[in-house]
């Protein structure tokens, strides 16, 4: 067997062992699994979620997803809860302690404290015989059968199954609290993600200059304006209304058409009904005509009135493409 196809043989065992757990960890779901959501859901405080070692990676993603999509939740590390960070715990806060057997060291000295506070405690261990597992009002079931590690040690399935129900908890929480697109956008606006969600053709047009000529206005003009405009086109206005455009190819094929352009005016090269849209639109839609047009730029208009150019590159630089 060569190297690369035995390399090849490891990772797709790998993934298949992944790819089974996560399949039976659905099977585990039950009462306890929608009692924990409807604990959050109903919870005036944040979720803490804590554990150690890897398990304590997982529980960082975790709150990390919870945060994005609406509920609010805060990493606490087990082993440093109880040298000082128990004061992160406040009375409303909901915990969920993440371990794999339940019956670590930390996690024994953590959950006393936790249950002495008051506050209500999701473990989510694969030991339901477990101290974790007795001492929770809630556990979720993360159970697996064994590791992709050949060997049984290194948190591979595991920590997998942790981080997917983790996902079904956020997911849950977010369809209960009707979390949409919207929602996701105030939460990621600095992101290309967030942009698709909110950033509008009038955004983009703001920072663009807005090139125009007459309909009388001649060539030399029409090619100086979208060379200063950098936008690759310009609109053909009349009466303060858009009734054509002219583009660079427009130029392009103007100068291989005619021998003497001193007479032409803008009128003799502008394409009629140009493209426009709306400028409350939302930018990634302007891609989405750009691509079905074949075109790269489009005129923006709002409430009837000629704005703007916006062109592909600034889609680019933007991120949404």
């Amino acid at each position: 067997m060569s190297n690369t196809q035995a390399i090849l043989d490891i990772a797709r065992k790998t993934i298949e062992t992944e790819g089974e757990a996560i399949h039976h960890l659905a099977t585990l779901l039950n009462d306890e699994f929608s009692k924990a959501v409807n604990c959050i859901l109903e919870s005036n405080g944040r979720v803490i979620v804590t554990g150690v070692g890897k398990s304590a990676i997982i529980a960082s993603k975790i709150v990390a997803t919870l945060n994005s999509t609406g509920t609010p939740a805060i990493f606490m590390h087990a082993a440093d809860a109880i040298h000082g960070d128990l004061g992160t715990i406040q009375k409303n806060d909901v915990v969920i302690c993440i371990s794999k057997s339940g019956n670590t060291a930390e996690i024994k000295a953590l959950v006393p404290l936790i249950k002495r506070g008051g506050n209500i405690l999701i473990g989510m261990t694969g030991g339901l015989d477990s101290y974790l597992s007795k001492q929770s009002n809630f556990t979720l079931n993360t159970y697996v059968k064994k590791e992709a590690c050949p060997n049984g040690l290194a948190p591979t399935t595991s920590t997998t199954a942790q981080m997917v129900m983790g996902d079904a908890l956020a997911i849950s929480l977010l369809k209960l609290k009707g979390f949409d697109s919207k929602d996701f956008a105030q939460y990621h606006p600095g992101g290309a993600l967030g942009k698709k969600l909110y950033l509008s053709v009038k955004d983009i047009v703001a920072n663009n200059m807005v090139p125009q000529v007459a309909i009388t206005a001649p060539v030399k003009e029409v090619i100086v304006e979208i060379s200063e405009k950098m936008l690759g086109v310009t609109a053909v206005m009349q009466d303060s209304k858009i009734v054509g455009v002219v583009t660079d190819g427009d130029i392009r094929r103007m100068l291989n058409k005619h021998d003497n352009i001193g007479k032409l005016t803008a009128k003799d090269i502008m394409s009629e009904s140009p493209k426009t849209i709306n400028a409350e639109i939302l930018a990634v839609k302007a891609l989405e005509i750009m691509q079905e047009k074949e075109i790269t730029q489009l005129l923006a208009v709002e409430n009837g009135k000629y704005i703007g150019v916006v062109h592909i590159h600034n889609l680019i630089n933007e991120g949404i493409l």
